[in-house]
């Protein structure tokens, strides 16, 4: 029984490996990329910039969240306790993901919300790096690293969008 179980797990594991590694190198099947393009390119006008443009633009904190996948240490980010009325966006490229009302306190370390502004403005991809299953959360319009979502959050849609203060501007209302 323990055998079916094993065998179970690292089925499991390693369908969840192939699909992180597909979507990491870009090999996607032609059905992937349709549902891709539907979701995201066609809804939203992407920014393509070389990592180059990205790094002069963004300086070296926000290009090493936004861009290598990184995170800023808990309790640090100067959103984090912001309280302030207004919009959340991308410091990438200014897109707006999150409203002011949806922001709570998850005592995370990390400015949360349980609710993006659309939908369509962040994908949601699976982060299997630090031998963990988790969901990452990218801007959908320039591919920006925000942070991860997941199903521990508050009513009405038990949502916790776990972001790094480095991937945000605030707009204020």
């Amino acid at each position: 029984m323990y055998s079916r179980i094993i065998g179970f797990s690292l089925k499991v594991t390693l369908l969840a490996w192939l699909i992180c590694m597909q979507a990491c190198s870009g090999k996607m099947s032609p059905k992937q990329q349709e549902i891709n393009n539907i979701t995201t390119e066609n809804m939203i006008q992407r920014i393509e910039k070389t990592e180059a443009e990205w790094l002069a633009e963004l300086g070296p904190e926000k290009y090493r969240i936004l861009r290598q996948c990184s995170t800023e240490p808990p309790f640090t980010g100067k959103y984090v306790n912001h309280k302030e009325k207004g919009s959340y966006a991308c410091a990438g490229c200014g897109q707006v993901l999150f409203d002011s009302g949806t922001k709570y306190d998850s005592r995370s370390g990390w400015p949360s919300f349980f609710a993006a502004v659309n939908k369509t403005a962040i994908k949601e991809l699976l982060d299997t790096s630090y031998g963990m299953l988790r969901t990452e959360i990218k801007c959908a319009r320039c591919d920006g690293h925000l942070g991860h979502v997941f199903t521990d959050g508050p009513k009405p849609t038990g949502l916790r969008y776990c972001v790094n203060s480095a991937a945000l501007q605030f707009i204020p209302e």
